[in-house]
């Protein structure tokens, strides 16, 4: 447990966790609200870069013929499990 707290009166550690719990909508609004701390600005814009770029890939898998359904079910699976080790992590 972090003993520092962000400029949002948050602890570090929950305000990170934040971030990644409500996925790409977490990290803008913690990188538009965050104004001192460097720890809740690196998950905040590791939540955007990395939940982000999951949609894009999601949405490209739409315009793959026969295999794109079976490549999404393995993102969703593979997002899911990144989504709980990033969570973990930033406790």
């Amino acid at each position: 447990m972090s003993p520092f707290k962000s400029s949002t009166g948050l602890p570090e550690n929950i305000a990170a966790t934040l971030c990644y719990l409500f996925a790409f909508i977490g990290g803008i609004v913690f990188l538009a609200v965050e104004k001192h701390s460097r720890y809740v600005l690196f998950h905040a814009l590791q939540s955007i870069l990395v939940f982000g770029f999951i949609m894009i890939a999601h949405v490209l898998c739409g315009y793959i013929p026969l295999i794109g359904s079976f490549i999404a079910s393995l993102l969703s699976l593979i997002s899911f499990v990144l989504w709980l080790y990033m969570i973990f992590t930033s406790l």
